[in-house]
């Protein structure tokens, strides 16, 4: 199982099933290139507090953490065509605000991108 600075997180998540992800012990949502959610993992879910269910098939960053609809997270994610960065973030809607390390992941050609989520 990797970490979340594992350099070949990405190519993992991509080759793993959901019940792998659901293991991992940081959080995971994976989106199609258009940011809808396709993959919300287990972690996430206790970290934002959201069932899977209020959140797959939702724009995630328009809907489900808007906090992160910026220049530092959506904007990057829309303009970068690969993307392997670790940025400190606050999370700051729906809960009290909570202190992550997020890793941005996008590789040209792969069906899904993530953003996996660390607590400070």
């Amino acid at each position: 199982m990797p970490s979340f600075a594992d350099s070949q997180l990405h190519d993992w998540l991509h080759a793993s099933s959901t019940q792998a992800i659901d293991a991992l012990p940081f959080g995971v949502v994976g989106m199609v290139p258009d940011g809808i959610v396709a993959i919300y993992n287990k972690a996430e879910s206790s970290i934002a507090g959201l069932t899977p269910d209020r959140v797959i098939g939702r724009h995630f960053f328009s809907s489900v953490a808007p906090c992160t609809n910026n220049h530092m997270v959506a904007g990057r994610f829309d303009s970068e065509p690969e993307i392997d960065d670790t940025i400190d973030y606050v999370f700051t809607l729906r809960m009290r605000s909570t202190p992550v390390r997020l890793r941005l992941l996008k590789h040209p050609g792969c069906q899904y991108m993530y953003l996996a989520v660390e607590r400070r």
